[in-house]
């Protein structure tokens, strides 16, 4: 009954609520994710297995139905999504931004390297050499000055590919990118060479970036030994180790 007397509609049993709070690009990440999370659990056979699959299994029915009770319980909700823009791509940290900082996760390391800033800024600045200190990606095409195609490895053995471009940078000082439109995996980010004297340099990486389905990804990357800010603090030390021991000529 409304407020004027009317009655409203009786729903009927079975009739779904309108509860919708997950957007459809996270539905898609969620039911194509957990699709591929169940299978890999039921194929081990044991209980890491079964606590696997359904996980898997309660991401389908996030993608399927397009509710989330975590959203709920947080009062969360990413389903008004226009038809050309997707929330997290939303500029919300100025101009240069793809990034909301509901959705995103920022990581920030640093790392002491004994070498100058130049010669750790000339290795970086050539995208390409980047899977030798990053073993999460499995190759980088630089297209021009600025933009280039990365590939990457994603949790039950799938990839990720995305364009990026750098839009801010300072010789021998800084680098700075961001992911463009309809990456998968929405990411910006940049690298600080910070010198010292002496001849040693303070590299800092800061990034911020959407996991696929949400938060949920990342919990889901994480029990696959995949999570990004362990990932970003390893190819940190694997940086200072080759830097510092002179292994940069090509493999």
């Amino acid at each position: 009954m409304t407020m004027d007397g009317q009655r409203l509609p009786a729903r009927r049993r079975g009739q779904a609520r309108t509860d919708l709070n997950v957007g459809s690009h996270e539905r898609l990440a969620s039911a194509v994710g957990g699709g591929a999370l169940a299978l890999y659990g039921l194929g081990r056979r044991d209980v890491a297995g079964a606590a696997l699959a359904l996980l898997g299994g309660l991401l389908v029915h996030r993608g399927v139905t397009g509710h989330c009770m975590v959203y709920g319980a947080l009062d969360l909700d990413t389903s008004n999504e226009g038809s050309a823009i997707v929330p997290w791509l939303e500029k919300q940290h100025g101009p240069n931004a793809v990034l909301d900082a509901s959705d995103a996760i920022r990581i920030e390391h640093s790392v002491m390297i004994a070498r100058p800033a130049d010669e750790l800024f000339r290795f970086w600045r050539d995208f390409e050499n980047l899977p030798r200190i990053m073993h999460h990606l499995e190759r980088v095409d630089v297209l021009d000055d600025t933009h280039s195609r990365w590939r990457a490895k994603a949790p039950a053995g799938q990839s990720v590919e995305w364009d990026a471009v750098v839009h801010n940078e300072v010789e021998g000082r800084l680098i700075a990118w961001k992911s463009e439109a309809g990456a998968t995996v929405p990411n910006a980010g940049s690298v600080h060479f910070e010198p010292t004297g002496a001849g040693r340099t303070v590299v800092r990486v800061v990034m911020e970036y959407v996991p696929p389905a949400g938060r949920v990804g990342q919990m889901v990357a994480r029990l696959f030994d995949e999570e990004p800010d362990r990932q970003v603090r390893e190819d940190l030390r694997r940086f200072k180790r080759m830097m510092e021991s002179g292994a940069t000529d090509a493999a």
